[in-house]
């Protein structure tokens, strides 16, 4: 079975940076595309940045500049650097994977982490 678990979340004061991990595990052969979504209270689920088994990346406008998007293909590990966060960045985020590969070549299309809480408050 193929998880992912996030790690990383916290409180921090505006202004501060905190750092996200996701791990995926379950004899993993590959994975196409891995990102960070937020949701926060009341709020729809949204992508915050993506990242390609290439390096390519993607970010959504609210986060470009502050937010850093990195991966680890050898560890099935995706990292968000997250720095002068604002109070309005509080939410969950969650981990998501796109096209996995198990070794035994069986496809899975999308794997969403449990989330982990990040608020920003003083």
């Amino acid at each position: 079975q193929v998880q992912l678990m996030e790690s990383g979340g916290g409180l921090v004061q505006p202004g501060g940076s905190l750092r996200l991990s996701c791990a995926a595990s379950g004899s993993i052969f590959s994975i196409d595309a891995m990102g960070w979504y937020r949701q926060a209270p009341g709020k729809q689920r949204e992508l915050v940045a993506s990242i390609t088994t290439g390096g390519s990346t993607d970010y959504t406008d609210f986060v470009k500049s502050r937010f850093t998007i990195s991966r680890d293909n050898a560890k099935n590990t995706v990292y968000l650097q997250m720095n002068n966060l604002q109070p309005e960045d509080t939410a969950v985020y969650y981990c998501n994977a796109k096209n996995v590969r198990k070794i035994n070549n069986l496809r899975i299309p999308e794997i969403w982490g449990q989330g982990t809480l990040v608020t920003v408050s003083s």
